[in-house]
C-alpha cells in the first residue's frame, strides 16, 4: 500500500515544494491551502507524478475543518503516515502598533494548528504503530528578531511541541521533528521584503542583504530542495531514533 502525506499549506512555496518531493516519492497526498485554485494545484501535481492526491481547504484556524481533513484522508487512502505542518503567515510589526488579531490570527495558524492536526492524525498512527510528523518551523524558534513578536513566539512554541510530540510518540513508533529553515525565497518572505523596505527606509536590494542575510554566515537564501530532502528522510523508516530535534537548515546562522 502506498504511503499517505498531509502537507499544510502547500499550494505555493515550500509546501508545493514538499508536495512535489514526497509525490516524486510515491506518496499520495493531502494537499491544503485557501487558494481558489487549489484544486487544480492538486491535481498537476497527481499527474506530474503519477500519484493519488485531493485537495483539502480546510482553515488552520478552525479545529473541525481540520479534523474533517484528517478523517477524510484517511477515508480515501486507508492511513496517513506523515504529517507536514507548514503553514504559517506573518506580520511585521513594533510590539506597541502590533495588531492583536494579527496575533491571534499567527500564534492560530503557526502554532495552534500543528496541534490540532497532530491531535487528529494521532488516533491513526498510534493503532499502525507507525507516523512521522515534521513541523516546518523556522531559525526563528531558535533566534529572535525585532517585529515579529507573534511570528516568534509560534515558532518558539512549535519547537517546545515537537519535543512533546516526539516523548509522547517514542513508545508508539511516532517521530516528531522540527525543521528550522533560514531564508527561503517564498511569496511570503516577498511580501516580508516588500514589508521591511517600508519598515527601514531601503530598497528590497538592501533588505535581502542587509536585513535578512545579514545573519547567516552563508549569504543565499535557502533551497527549497534542501528542505524536501530533509523531510524525505525525516520520514523514512531509517529515521526511527531522529526524534524531537530540532534542526536548523539556516546558513550558519544559529551558529553565531
Amino acid at each position: 500500500m502506498s504511503k499517505t502525506a498531509i502537507i499544510t499549506g502547500s499550494t505555493s512555496g515550500i509546501g508545493l515544494g514538499l508536495a512535489h518531493a514526497f509525490a516524486a516519492a510515491g506518496y499520495n497526498l493531502v494537499l491544503n491551502g485557501l487558494e481558489a485554485n487549489g484544486p487544480e494545484i492538486a491535481a498537476e501535481v497527481a499527474a506530474a507524478h503519477d500519484i493519488e492526491a485531493f485537495f483539502s481547504p480546510a482553515n488552520m484556524l478552525d479545529p473541525a475543518q481540520i479534523r474533517q481533513m484528517a478523517a477524510e484522508a484517511e477515508q480515501r487512502f486507508g492511513q496517513v503516515d506523515v504529517l507536514i505542518n507548514n503553514a504559517g503567515i506573518q506580520h511585521v510589526a513594533p510590539i506597541d502598533e502590533f495588531p492583536e488579531q494579527q496575533w491571534d490570527r499567527i500564534i492560530g495558524v503557526n502554532l495552534s494548528s500543528a496541534f490540532h492536526t497532530s491531535k487528529a492524525v494521532w488516533p491513526g498512527m498510534k493503532k499502525r504503530g507507525f507516523g512521522r510528523i515534521i513541523n516546518i518551523a523556522s531559525v526563528h524558534g531558535l533566534r529572535a528578531s525585532e517585529y515579529k513578536a507573534a511570528y516568534i513566539a509560534a515558532k518558539h512554541g512549535i519547537i517546545g511541541l515537537t519535543k512533546v510530540l516526539a516523548l509522547e510518540g517514542a513508545p508508539l513508533g511516532i517521530t516528531c521533528n522540527a525543521i528550522c529553515p533560514g531564508y527561503v525565497r517564498t511569496p511570503l518572505v516577498e511580501g516580508q521584503i516588500k514589508d521591511q523596505a517600508k519598515a527601514h527606509g531601503m530598497s528590497e536590494a538592501e533588505v535581502v542583504e542587509k536585513v535578512m542575510l545579514k545573519k547567516q554566515a552563508v549569504k543565499a537564501f535557502i533551497d527549497v530542495e534542501l528542505l524536501a530532502e530533509l523531510a524525505i528522510f525525516l520520514a523514512s523508516k531509517e529515521a526511527k531514533t531522529l526524534t524531537g530535534a530540532a534542526l536548523p537548515v539556516d546558513g550558519g546562522w544559529s551558529a553565531q
